[in-house]
């Protein structure tokens, strides 16, 4: 990946990456890629060499890796945000077929609402009952409640053990079948599907969730107490220009959108 980024006349600073404490041989957050000539393009640049390495490490499939880079806007300095929280509580919306529809859903559609709301919201712009509504969610002992709530609701429900990335852009895949994906999963994989997400027309929106008292105080203590009840959508800048490239097996797959 590094050498290929030496060849590309782009001003590019990797934002989320592989860690440095994991002694990984990957490329760093902080890294700068490209050559970096003036006049060359800002890209801030996230990296996620393998989603899904217990199934890669078991021979199963559905593993991929992905490389997200998005341009920032004049005056903006971050394109991709390094969300600071180890995981956040996401849910992503499946395009309908009817665009007006469901951008108008999407303005009342949020990680916030509660669970039968949001499921009713999501079949309305579908034109769907919330019967025929499918769920998709990460098997986790953390989605217990959220479980039991689609459950109740009388939605559909399609559990998997890994890939949040891959899951979360599920919905915006029209033959995927699935309509939502919710729960909550690692911060870095949402801004990677946040990207692919947006280049595919859907809508996400994601929430920190700190894991425990002692991760809430030390995002308060480093200045993110605003941030907490933050819902944080797809995108500001609706004319900023993200690349999405995600290579599942041997197949790559090449997204933009400006």
């Amino acid at each position: 990946m590094r050498g290929m980024f030496d060849l590309m006349n782009i001003c590019g600073e990797v934002v989320i990456g592989e860690g440095i404490k994991d002694e990984a041989p990957g490329i760093f957050k902080g890294e700068q890629l490209g050559t970096w000539m003036p006049g060359s393009p800002q890209f801030d640049i996230a990296i996620d060499p393998i989603d899904g390495t217990t199934n890669i490490s078991k021979g199963a499939p559905n593993s991929i890796s992905c490389i997200a880079a998005a341009s920032p806007e004049e005056g903006v300095k971050v394109a991709l945000r390094d969300v600071p929280s180890f995981y956040m509580i996401e849910a992503s919306l499946r395009a309908a077929r009817d665009s007006n529809t469901c951008r108008n859903a999407a303005i009342r559609f949020s990680s916030r609402c509660p669970i039968a709301e949001t499921l009713a919201i999501v079949a309305r712009a579908l034109e769907k009952r919330v019967q025929d509504v499918a769920v998709m969610m990460l098997d986790r002992p953390r989605h217990k409640e959220i479980v039991e709530q689609i459950r109740a609701a009388g939605a559909s429900l399609r559990m998997i053990g890994d890939g949040d990335i891959a899951a979360a852009m599920a919905p915006s895949i029209t033959r995927s079948n699935v309509d939502l994906y919710m729960g909550i999963g690692g911060s870095p994989e949402a801004v990677l599907a946040a990207a692919g997400i947006k280049c595919l027309g859907g809508d996400m929106q994601c929430k920190m969730w700190p894991r425990d008292e002692k991760e809430r105080k030390k995002l308060i203590d480093d200045g993110y107490e605003k941030d907490l009840d933050r819902v944080f959508r797809l995108t500001i800048w609706p004319t900023a220009r993200t690349s999405f490239f995600v290579r599942p097996g041997s197949a790559t797959v090449r997204s933009c959108a400006a």
